[in-house]
C-alpha cells in the first residue's frame, strides 16, 4: 500500500478528529481511505473500493448513494466540458494560448458551443493580459 502525505486546514483536521473520538470512524487513517474512495466512486462509477469494510461504513453512515450525484461532482456533473474550462483556464493564466487553442481544436467542432465557449474564455486571457502594464 502506498503512502502519501496532504495537508489539511486545521478546521478538517478537528472535524475529522471528533468523528474518530465519537467512534464514526475507527482511526483518521480510516476515515481518508473511506472519503478518497467514496470520491472515487463518485467520480468514476467503475471503480471498485478496495477499503476495508467500506460498505459497512456506508451503511452506519446512512449514505444514500443515488441522492445528489450532481451536487457531488458540481453543477455540469463533471463532464469532459468542465474538465475543457479547467484546461483552457490552465493554459491562459499561463499566458500559453497556443497550447489552449491547440487543445480546444482538437477536441471541439469548431461550432460547437461549448468550443464557442472556450473560445471565448481564453480571448479574455488575452484581453487581460494585453491590458497589463509592461
Amino acid at each position: 500500500m502506498a503512502k502519501d502525505t496532504v495537508r489539511y486546514p486545521d478546521d478538517v483536521v478537528d472535524e475529522i478528529d471528533a468523528l474518530v473520538e465519537d467512534g464514526m470512524f475507527e482511526s483518521k487513517s480510516e476515515f481518508y481511505r473511506f472519503s478518497a474512495e467514496y470520491v472515487l466512486t463518485l467520480i468514476d462509477p467503475d471503480h471498485e473500493p478496495e477499503t476495508f469494510n467500506y460498505d459497512e461504513i456506508i451503511a452506519e453512515l446512512d449514505i444514500d448513494e443515488n441522492a445528489h450525484p450532481k451536487a457531488a461532482l458540481g453543477t455540469d456533473g463533471g463532464t469532459f466540458f468542465l474538465d475543457a474550462v479547467i484546461t483552457v483556464r490552465k493554459y491562459g493564466l499561463r499566458s500559453n494560448y497556443e497550447a489552449a487553442e491547440r487543445f480546444i481544436d482538437s477536441h471541439y467542432d469548431p461550432t460547437d458551443q461549448e468550443c464557442i465557449i472556450l473560445e471565448e474564455l481564453l480571448g479574455s486571457y488575452r484581453e487581460s493580459s494585453d491590458s497589463r502594464p509592461m
